[in-house]
């Protein structure tokens, strides 16, 4: 914590991995099997989450801090302390979340690090890292507390979706848990700005950069809404042919598997099979 120094450089290599070195690497080679330590890694996750939103909620938020204006407590008051540990403990979640990436990486699931994944991983350590050295509790603290409340809802998600395909019938939330996140950034981004017009001892600079935060990921978490649960939920039925758009133009992802089944008509020839996309 004595600078920026470390960060930025577990934060470089880290995007070198895995816009560059990761993907080289794995090229050529088939993709690790890592469902023991995912399910492991997850249930880490789970229990360090719930940790952070106790700590938070007993350290200030339960009763004792204010929601409309909450200066930082430098003193050595234990309760000020004691949410100073849970911001370090916090900047500390937000360093080994980076994990995530690592693992898809490993795992040849390229397709799911995307600009909003990167962004979100590669910023949330440098916010944590300004509130352990600058801001050790007060009003921004709040983010995260919510933002662990709601890693261990995406977490749980994670962990049970990797246990195995016998599992998934459970998983029709999964679009929720964005929805939650949206929540999660409207909140905070009320939490913040309406603070930069109230006479409140908290620095307005870093409410406004939250502010401006929690607006960005609203829109980008917006916007992956909109793409992967409207857009593409728009159905188009054709000749028994029940179809969803999907992002390539060039190709349909069949809606229902039914194992190597094919469906014949006048106008679309397709073979549905579990996880394959065919044109039609």
């Amino acid at each position: 914590m004595s600078g920026p120094g470390p960060l930025l450089t577990i934060l470089a290599t880290y995007l070198y991995f895995c816009t560059s070195v990761g993907p080289s690497y794995m090229r050529d080679r088939k993709p690790y099997d890592l469902k023991n330590t995912i399910v492991v890694y997850n249930v880490i996750q789970v229990l360090g989450s719930v940790f952070l939103v106790y700590e938070g909620m007993i350290s200030g938020w339960w009763n004792d801090y204010n929601f409309s204006c909450q200066p930082v407590d430098y003193s050595d008051n234990p309760k000020a302390q004691r949410m100073a540990a849970a911001v370090w403990w916090y900047f500390m979640a937000k360093v080994v979340e980076l994990m995530d990436t690592i693992f898809f990486v490993l795992r040849k699931k390229n397709r799911q690090i995307s600009f909003l994944h990167l962004y979100h991983h590669f910023m949330m350590p440098i916010c944590a890292w300004i509130g352990v050295k600058f801001l050790p509790g007060g009003h921004g603290t709040l983010l995260g507390v919510i933002n662990s409340f709601i890693h261990i809802i995406m977490y749980t998600y994670y962990l049970i979706s990797g246990l195995g395909p016998q599992y998934q019938k459970y998983l029709w939330w999964k679009k929720h848990v964005t929805t939650l996140q949206l929540i999660q950034f409207c909140i905070i981004f009320y939490h913040n700005f309406s603070v930069m017009f109230s006479d409140c001892n908290y620095p307005k600079f870093i409410n406004f950069l939250l502010s401006l935060n929690a607006g960005l990921f609203l829109y980008l978490f917006g916007k992956f809404y909109y793409v992967n649960y409207v857009k593409s939920n728009t159905k188009i039925a054709q000749n028994g042919c029940i179809r969803k758009d999907v992002i390539n133009n060039n190709n349909i992802k069949i809606n229902s598997a039914m194992n190597g089944e094919t469906q014949k008509d006048a106008d679309c020839e397709t073979k549905i099979s579990s996880g394959k996309t065919k044109e039609c």
